[in-house]
């Protein structure tokens, strides 16, 4: 089946005002965009979310995809992004059937910017199997993450996002960086990379997703919908984040930056660097 056809309608990332400084000097300071964007599946208002407007296409589509309203892009038919109307209208080839009783739980979640989970996603975390042929060796962990710091990012620039990376990581050599999404929200990041998979026909399963913040039980459900079995954070993570991270058999590393983590969860997948053998 076809690619759906898709706008490719991104908003300006960056915008200047004026501020004051600590020494009363008025300057033009870059801040992050921030916009309303609703999303309607076949005419039907699904939920609207607050978005830095990079990849909305992906953003509408990833977050179908990790709310388990749609079960593949073969059922989409377009994505069309409208900002003068600050709307996403999602056509479907044929409808989606229970649409209704798939949105009629809605749980507020923990993510910045108040991200939202239809129906109840912990119900299918126990038929989620990830490989455990797949090894993260600890040089390329530090590798990856040296990579990810030299990078031109909008937080340097202007702050007030997240950022959220997959990248393939083949054995004996260094992770390559596939995706790299900014939002306001880190969940709406994680959709869009979510999104971009879909579209692209990228399989999770042996792959690495790194993101800037927190690992709450909504970061640690979609990596583990979209079957990617390392989850990496320079931030902490949450009692029922790592309480899923257990029960998915994830691979769990936090507080990762320089040469420094902590190693939560899925051990058996992370290769530690020998330490050199002290001489006499």
């Amino acid at each position: 089946m076809p690619r759906p056809l898709i706008t490719q309608a991104s908003r300006p990332l960056i915008y200047e005002v004026e501020a004051i400084n600590e020494r009363g000097e008025a300057l033009r300071s870059p801040i992050a965009g921030e916009a309303p964007l609703t999303l309607y599946v076949d005419k039907r208002e699904i939920v609207t979310l607050m978005t830095l407007g990079q990849h909305p296409e992906a953003l509408a589509i990833g977050y179908l995809r990790n709310q388990r309203l749609l079960q593949s892009i073969e059922q989409i038919s377009a994505v069309q992004v409208d900002w003068e109307t600050e709307s996403v209208a999602v056509t479907t080839h044929g409808g989606l059937d229970d649409l209704g009783e798939k949105t009629a739980k809605r749980t507020v979640t923990s993510g910045c910017g108040q991200g939202t989970m239809f129906g109840d996603l912990m119900e299918e975390i126990d038929d989620i199997r990830l490989r455990e042929d797949v090894l993260l060796d600890e040089a390329s962990l530090f590798a990856m993450l040296e990579d990810l710091r030299r990078g031109e990012t909008l937080y340097k620039s202007a702050g007030a996002v997240h950022g959220c990376a997959l990248l393939a990581a083949p054995a004996g050599a260094p992770p390559r960086q596939l995706y790299f999404v900014e939002d306001v929200g880190r969940h709406n990041a994680v959709d869009a990379i979510a999104g971009l998979m879909w579209l692209d026909g990228v399989d999770g399963s042996d792959k690495i997703f790194y993101t800037t913040g927190r690992l709450t039980s909504e970061m640690v459900i979609k990596a583990a919908q979209m079957r990617v079995p390392f989850l990496v954070s320079r931030s902490g993570l949450t009692q029922m984040g790592h309480a899923i991270a257990e029960r998915t058999g994830i691979t769990m590393i936090g507080r990762a930056a320089g040469h420094r983590y902590l190693l939560f969860t899925g051990r058996h997948r992370f290769k530690k660097a020998l330490a050199p053998t002290a001489l006499a």
